[in-house]
């Protein structure tokens, strides 16, 4: 066999970095795998289809040996429950957090990567003041016996709460716990603090379109460009409400005086389907959250309290659960059919999102290849392209360009600012064709929109 030039390990190392970043990238991107069902597929199925998208972690609400052990030798990182109904005995007594732990944990890691232990599911909401006083005891017998068993530091024990836990939320910069809840919730974020546990909060912004079902609120829930909303406490322009939601946890622990205790999403989705009296249940805006969603966190544009990072987010579900009560929504969330098909596309699909590594190497073409620029169509109202540009520029687009002053601008105007705004934010976002959607009124084209001393980037890398 000939020795690779340098040119040829160059280039292949080159894409084996890019591939590498790439992959450490996607690790926030998770899902919920719930059971509430008859018609799942088997785990071993369930663990080779998570293998083939960009899904890193799964959150399963029990501790079922099957999939934990599919999931086995995957890299997939799992997020066990404890049940709420586990509470009082694990409370009650530190050898029951010890079995709990010898029967849900040893068995299986580290070949399982195990990440998480979750405590009940929305205690701090259930009116129960004995279930909520046992919380704090039982997660900590279990990170007692965690400690016990060398895996302290390498496995987090929380607990996971609903939006309710906010009294205020509105603007974002407000936001504070309930009163009530305060003293107690004190305690757990110290011991949060403590063990360096996230706080997991479930966040769903189609619960908010509920309660307000104006078409501005509805593009404002699914990524979509709009005029955006302003926090009157900070001047922020908030351009989609699931920011504006976990920037509201990020100010309730602020003001309890936890800035800087992680923040997991562990539940958000979007139904696809629903009962006739459900606003805004449909596959295009399931599509339109999920995928939006996956596409703002792969931008590490993070949110406006929060810059530069994204949170790790669980996406509501894996899977319908046909079994669960409730309204038609209820059993609608799943991404994937049971046959393992998708139920529409959210962008998840490993082939579709990782770079292309050859596996011999090859001397790179000489000559670019043409990547395109992303303009508005014609025909497209200066309204819709004011709401393209200010959702182009909110989130992280430079677009110091068309300021007074820039390059670009002039000729002052709503539809060339616009249109530069967009391609900059396509050609920033990996260049991916959804990233040049804008509620359908941009498209792609090979002819060069630069002039004069205006350089639109793109066309070819």
């Amino acid at each position: 066999m000939a020795t690779p030039t340098p040119i040829h390990v160059l280039f292949v190392s080159l894409l084996l970095l890019q591939a590498l970043h790439f992959s450490s990238s996607q690790s926030f991107v998770g899902v919920n795998y719930g059971q509430v069902a008859d018609n799942l597929p088997p785990p071993a199925a369930t663990a080779k289809l998570l293998q083939s998208t960009s899904i890193q972690k799964v959150r399963l609400y029990g501790a079922d040996p099957a999939i934990i052990r599919a999931l086995a030798n995957t890299g997939i990182g799992i997020v066990i429950g404890a049940g709420s109904g586990d509470i009082p005995a694990l409370a009650a007594d530190p050898n029951a957090a010890a079995q709990w732990v010898n029967s849900n944990v040893l068995p299986f890691y580290p070949a399982s990567k195990i990440i998480l232990i979750t405590v009940g599911n929305e205690v701090m909401i259930s009116n129960d003041p004995n279930l909520i006083g046992q919380l704090l005891p039982a997660m900590q017998n279990l990170q007692n016996a965690l400690n016990s068993a060398s895996l302290g530091g390498k496995i987090k024990v929380s607990t996971v709460h609903a939006m309710s836990v906010l009294g205020q939320s509105d603007p974002p910069s407000s936001g504070l716990f309930i009163p009530g809840l305060q003293n107690t919730m004190r305690g757990l974020l110290q011991f949060l603090k403590d063990t360096g546990s996230p706080f997991a909060i479930n966040p769903y912004p189609f619960f908010a379109y509920q309660s307000d079902s104006r078409p501005e609120t509805l593009a404002f829930c699914l990524f979509q460009p709009n005029s955006g909303r302003v926090d009157s406490r900070t001047g922020i322009k908030y351009m989609n409400m699931f920011d504006a939601q976990v920037d509201a946890v990020h100010s309730a622990l602020n003001a309890m005086g936890f800035k800087d205790i992680e923040i997991v999403v562990a539940e958000t989705g979007w139904p696809y389907r629903g009962d006739p009296n459900e606003v805004g249940t449909s596959v295009e805006n399931a599509k339109a959250y999920n995928g939006n969603l996956v596409n703002h966190l792969r931008s590490l544009v993070g949110t406006p309290l929060m810059p530069g990072k994204s949170v790790d987010t669980y996406l509501f579900a894996l899977y319908d659960e046909n079994q669960k009560p409730g309204p038609a929504s209820e059993r609608a969330f799943g991404l994937f059919k049971p046959d393992l098909s998708a139920t529409y596309d959210a962008g998840l699909s490993k082939t579709s999102q990782t770079p292309s590594t050859p596996i011999n190497p090859v001397t790179p073409s000489p000559k670019p290849t043409a990547t395109g620029w992303c303009v508005p169509k014609t025909g497209v109202s200066d309204a819709q392209l004011q709401a393209s540009l200010d959702y182009a520029c909110s989130q992280g687009t430079d677009c110091s360009s068309i300021q007074p002053g820039g390059a670009c601008f002039e000729p002052n105007n709503v539809a060339s600012h616009a249109a530069f705004a967009m391609n900059l934010y396509y050609q920033n976002s990996q260049k991916k064709p959804w990233n040049c959607d804008f509620s359908q009124t941009a498209t792609l084209t090979s002819q060069n929109p630069s002039y004069n001393g205006c350089v639109y980037p793109g066309g070819s890398t």
